[in-house]
């Protein structure tokens, strides 16, 4: 006779102990981990980001590349000296226009632009005299630095406003410095006195230009005054900003200054006086 199959289920222990449980039990499966939700990543670099350089650029070429060209090219045709700072001032106000029918809303800075362009062309028709035309950007500068200063007595100063423009993916970050930081306040209400103060200098060199300089000459000086009044200033708002840490609280670890000077690393036993 064969011996039993023997069936799955507790045995008696040798010993004679109580039958305990198998072996093969299944173990418990463990509860899974919720999923953790991502950290929303910072906003990249994206068109809308830098759409403002863009922007900027077009303005430059628009408002001040193309009306100096534009007018060597005329009086190298044979055009007066009126009729070509005319021609050659339009460039801004077709600008403007082109923007206003783009964006379709009318920019109220772009509309006192055009208004002054028109009201300078209509005095120096009258007068017969270039220089007007010549001292308009002038005027335009002075207006502009004015502004700037105005706008230190409302919520945000200019500087500031044109920073979160070139950074819009860092709004909370900045309002989060603007409403915690007075140090941070500080920085940006100081630079739009630095670039007020700086283009009303800017203003009074380029009438001085008008009224004193052969007027063929001033269209080409004018521009070069644009290119050394913008980098100056540029140059010392990033020493200030630098030098005031503000680039690292807007950046952190990823700001200029840490590309380049990467802060020396301690080694822990040093840090507690270890000296095994």
């Amino acid at each position: 006779m064969t011996s039993p199959t023997p069936r799955s289920g507790p045995t008696a222990s040798p010993t004679g102990d109580p039958p305990g449980p198998s072996a093969e039990t299944p173990e418990t499966p463990e509860t899974p981990e919720p999923p953790k939700t991502p950290e929303a990543p910072e906003a990249p670099d994206t068109p809308e980001t830098s759409s403002p350089r863009w922007q900027f650029a077009l303005t430059v070429l628009c408002d001040i590349v193309l009306p100096v060209g534009l007018y060597y090219v005329l009086r190298a045709a044979g055009m007066s000296e009126i009729t070509a700072l005319l021609l050659s001032g339009s460039a801004p106000a077709l600008h403007t226009l082109y923007s206003a029918i783009g964006q379709r809303k009318l920019d109220a800075i772009g509309v006192f632009t055009t208004a002054l362009l028109l009201v300078s062309a209509v005095a120096s028709l009258m007068t017969s005299d270039p220089r007007i035309a010549l001292a308009r950007n002038g005027l335009f500068t002075a207006l502009a630095g004015v502004w700037l200063l105005v706008t230190l007595w409302t919520a945000r100063p200019f500087t500031y406003q044109a920073l979160r423009t070139l950074l819009p993916g860092r709004t909370a970050v900045l309002e989060r410095l603007w409403e915690t930081d007075a140090a941070f306040r500080r920085v940006w209400r100081g630079l739009t006195v630095l670039w007020g103060v700086g283009l009303l200098c800017d203003a009074l060199l380029r009438v001085v230009m008008a009224y004193s300089l052969p007027v063929d000459t001033v269209p080409a000086l004018d521009a070069v005054l644009y290119a050394a009044s913008w980098i100056g200033l540029q140059v010392i708002t990033q020493v200030v900003l630098f030098r005031t840490r503000t680039l690292a609280k807007i950046f952190g670890d990823r700001g200029p200054g840490r590309r380049f000077f990467p802060a020396a690393r301690t080694d822990p036993g040093e840090r507690t006086g270890d000296t095994s």
